[in-house]
């Protein structure tokens, strides 16, 4: 049996709810590896629809669930999410969900700081983040002075973290012109939280080895897309985590040994939120028909989305940097009836044509995207669960990108529906 790592293979949005929903049903255990709660699926069962930001998608279906150490765990907004999901009939106990003993939390600090830094940031310069104190909070993990899940089962310690966590912070907010945070606070903040997050907390890295070596299936669930990633994205218009397959292992505590099968979710076109370069965008009628019809909006933040043509040059890196298996293709349909569809083939920068994002800000922004065009198709897509049900244009779109980017098509998916899917090779038994 494979384990499969799920990732989005362009900036996210990619439509990853449904395909992961698909494949929970199938798996034994669900892994959040990396993110926190800035990112969100949403799944449709049965007719309802569920909108997660920080739970693994297994829950709503009562399999196992884990949010690994990769996470940042912000426990008020957990809180908020077992609460919306509870009032629709979804039982979240000790049995169904785990948490990493040592991942780190999001205080209210950090999204405070988060939101301070992008306000005051000078025009062309903010990141566009979404201001819930992720970039911070992975800040303090790396300055090592993150306050973990288990040191809300150890209150004798609180007092000595929050200072170091403070000694760090309150400079900060003095530079910014805000008040100091008294320990105290932070203290209160925590307590209020620990009798509902404390029996969650478990040795994820031995629970996941366990069933391992029971043979179970384990799939991962990454958040965002590869092109925010830390270091191989589009920096600084980026995450703060590594989103790419890799951190499966690291952030979880698995060794990379248990990956058997990477499954990059790919939108039929390319969107982005936020700030940063964007090759295909098109700030046009074809954008605005792309945005209205995919109905891109976020499901955290309700931000629209830019929107733009396939650019097989981004996915082709993503392909490689994440051990790319096969590709599941989404929202094929929102192309139908379009007289002429184009795909980036490659860029041109400074009158020569290169077959790579270049990994400077400075030269992604440069960058002209080069177009090979394609005749579109009148018919519909939408429902399509076999080849044959799909236009021979369609075919011909889905076969050129295969070529351009260097991986198969195993799912194709032609509707939000989870059963409108087309289902070329089955991951888990890949």
């Amino acid at each position: 049996m494979a384990n499969v790592v799920v990732v989005g293979s362009q900036w996210g949005d990619e439509g990853k709810g449904k395909i992961v929903d698909w494949l929970s049903d199938r798996a034994n255990v669900v892994v959040r590896f990396q993110g926190g709660h800035n990112a969100g699926h949403t799944l449709v069962i049965d007719g309802t629809s569920y909108k997660l930001s920080l739970l693994p998608s297994g829950v709503v279906r009562g399999k196992l669930s884990v949010i690994g150490n990769g996470v940042v765990f912000d426990p008020r907004a957990f809180i908020a999410e077992l609460g919306r999901l509870e009032a629709q009939g979804v039982s979240i106990t000790p049995d169904v969900l785990k948490i990493a003993e040592n991942v780190p939390l999001i205080l209210s600090l950090h999204g405070e700081l988060d939101r301070l830094r992008e306000e005051r940031a000078a025009e062309g310069t903010r990141i566009g983040t979404t201001g819930r104190g992720i970039g911070p909070a992975y800040e303090d993990k790396v300055g090592r002075r993150s306050i973990k899940a288990l040191d809300l089962l150890n209150p004798d310690v609180l007092p000595s973290k929050i200072e170091r966590v403070l000694a760090h912070h309150n400079p900060l907010r003095r530079g910014l012109g805000v008040d100091e945070i008294d320990a105290q606070t932070l203290l209160d903040e925590l307590a209020e939280v620990t009798p509902v997050i404390a029996p969650f907390i478990d040795r994820v890295w031995s629970v996941l080895d366990a069933k391992r070596r029971a043979g179970e299936r384990i799939l991962f669930e990454g958040a965002q897309g590869s092109l925010l990633d830390v270091d191989h994205g589009t920096y600084p218009f980026v995450t703060s985590s590594n989103v790419v397959a890799g951190q499966a292992a690291a952030g979880s505590g698995l060794g990379p040994n248990a990956i058997d099968y990477v499954l990059g979710i790919t939108k039929a076109y390319t969107t982005r939120v936020g700030e940063g370069p964007f090759p295909t965008e098109q700030l046009n009628e074809i954008g605005q028909t792309l945005g209205e019809r995919g109905h891109e909006f976020g499901t955290v933040t309700g931000r629209q989305r830019r929107c733009g043509w396939f650019d097989a040059v981004l996915v082709r890196q993503s392909v490689a940097i994440n051990g790319i298996s096969g590709i599941a293709l989404t929202k094929l349909d929102v192309l139908d009836g379009l007289d002429e569809i184009a795909i980036c083939t490659g860029y041109r920068l400074d009158g020569e044509e290169i077959d790579y994002l270049p990994a400077s800000a400075h030269l992604q922004n440069r960058v002209e995207p080069v177009y090979e065009m394609f005749e579109g198709w009148s018919e519909t897509t939408v429902g399509a669960r076999r080849w044959a049900d799909l236009p021979a244009q369609a075919i011909k779109y889905v076969r050129r990108i295969e070529e351009l980017i260097g991986a198969p098509v195993a799912m194709l998916s032609t509707s939000p529906e989870r059963d409108d899917t087309i289902l070329v090779t089955d991951p888990f038994q890949d």
